[in-house]
């Protein structure tokens, strides 16, 4: 049974899958430079600064000959991330033997840029015209409220009311590829859907803005423009606010579907109207291994397979539902179990049983995030049982399971047994 995963690049990534011609013009913006000077490993970026006035190629050996002996693989990253962003470009003679020369436009901008300093793309707003703004604390619960508002929407799809006001032709775009239709029937997850409920809050963001620029060309906007706006955003102060009549018609549709996902807050004074950018819109460049915004844990599991949940959100309470059985919710308490039959509709669904523990895990109460483990062993141990029975079944390989499910032992077909091995190899892992 073939495993679908959400790959959930960072920006840039995306920025380096760009065709040649879109990535020079994306350069000629000071700020995407900056951006990506920032994000490089720091090899790379002493390599950009030391060739910065450098006009003629450099040979590789010579480069070689800039790291000690035990720093050859970070310079080998390095390179490859320099050309993957084409802000180095690689030339092989007759001889086999390359060199490297600096990006002309990267070259130029980023030595304005240094040389002159940042001037940022807009001023905030004096206070005297912007009244009432959000505090920090407000502005973080509105970006998240916005959030968990559109993940309701992708769980409920195939209900009548829809909690939110985004327009269908944007939800569509924003669940491309987590939701499928067929005929008349209504919406339903995908197996890639079910999975993207379970990952961070990063990296659910990365996605849906991967996709939104992927399909910017559709709505008539370039995908070079929009990645540049929306790097720009991240030089921006959370919780300041911004003049809307600075942006351009394309840049406020994108601002209003940025707030339709928490990104921004849109406010309306007597004259002017402002946007205000929240942490999830300046933290756009931010790798996804920044820990800095994650949210503090809520699950409790016990050893007798009972689940608490120390949560208000009805979206925690329907991703629950996900994977286990929902036995009642209190105002701020929800409490289940993970059954066998639960777990058998998670796996129908396309979810993991490492996906369920890396859920667990993430997302496990303070009380017990300090232990090791932090989801008792005889829990995952199941977990994993039943996930290796599932996809046995998938392959139709599966002979004879163990009755009792603490034994943990099954029987599959010999011809399966490479898969059976790849699977559990996987899980150790």
């Amino acid at each position: 049974m073939p495993q679908v995963r959400i790959i959930a690049k960072n920006f840039m990534d995306m920025v380096a899958t760009l065709p040649a011609m879109k990535l020079d013009k994306l350069y000629e913006n000071a700020f995407v430079c900056e951006a990506i000077l920032r994000s490089l490993p720091p090899l790379a970026k002493k390599y950009v600064l030391q060739m910065l006035s450098i006009e003629v190629p450099v040979t590789a050996k010579s480069m070689e000959e800039w790291v000690l002996p035990d720093g050859v693989s970070k310079h080998r990253v390095a390179i490859d991330r320099l050309i993957q962003l084409r802000i180095f470009t690689e030339t092989v003679d007759r001889k086999r033997e390359a060199t490297y020369t600096v990006n002309p436009i990267f070259q130029t901008n980023l030595k304005k840029l240094l040389v002159h300093g940042v001037v940022l793309p807009r001023e905030p707003m004096p206070s005297n015209i912007t009244v009432r703004l959000p505090s920090l604390e407000d502005l973080e619960a509105f970006a998240l409220e916005q959030w968990e508002c559109f993940l309701l929407q992708l769980i409920n799809s195939s209900q009548i009311e829809r909690p939110s006001n985004i327009s269908s032709s944007m939800m569509k775009t924003f669940q491309r590829g987590l939701l499928c239709q067929r005929d008349r029937e209504a919406p339903r997850l995908t197996e890639s859907g079910f999975q993207f409920l379970l990952i961070d809050t990063n990296a659910q963001l990365w996605y849906i803005i991967r996709e939104y620029i992927s399909n910017s060309e559709e709505r008539g906007l370039d995908s070079a423009d929009l990645i540049s706006f929306l790097l720009e955003l991240s030089f921006h102060v959370t919780g300041e606010a911004y003049n809307i009549n600075t942006l351009n018609e394309r840049q406020k549709n994108i601002v209003k579907h940025l707030a339709d996902l928490g990104l921004i807050k849109l406010q309306q004074g007597r004259k002017d109207s402002w946007f205000i950018p929240t942490k999830l819109a300046t933290n756009l460049s931010v790798s996804l291994t920044d820990s800095s915004s994650r949210k503090q844990g809520f699950v409790v599991v016990e050893t007798n397979f009972r689940l608490y949940a120390y949560s208000t959100s009805n979206l925690h309470c329907e991703i629950l539902r996900l994977f286990s059985r929902v036995e009642y919710q209190l105002p701020n308490l929800i409490v289940g179990a993970i059954t066998k039959e639960s777990l058998y509709s998670a796996f129908e669904n396309g979810i993991t049983a490492d996906q369920i523990i890396s859920f667990l895990q993430q997302n496990a109460h303070p009380r017990v995030a300090e232990r090791v483990p932090s989801v008792p062993e005889n829990v995952t141990d199941q977990d994993l049982l039943e996930g290796t029975s599932d996809f046995a079944r998938g392959y139709n390989a599966l002979l004879w399971e163990e009755p009792d499910s603490k034994k943990m032992r099954l029987v599959v077909k010999a011809e399966n047994h490479t898969h059976m091995k790849e699977y559990l190899s996987r899980q150790r892992q």
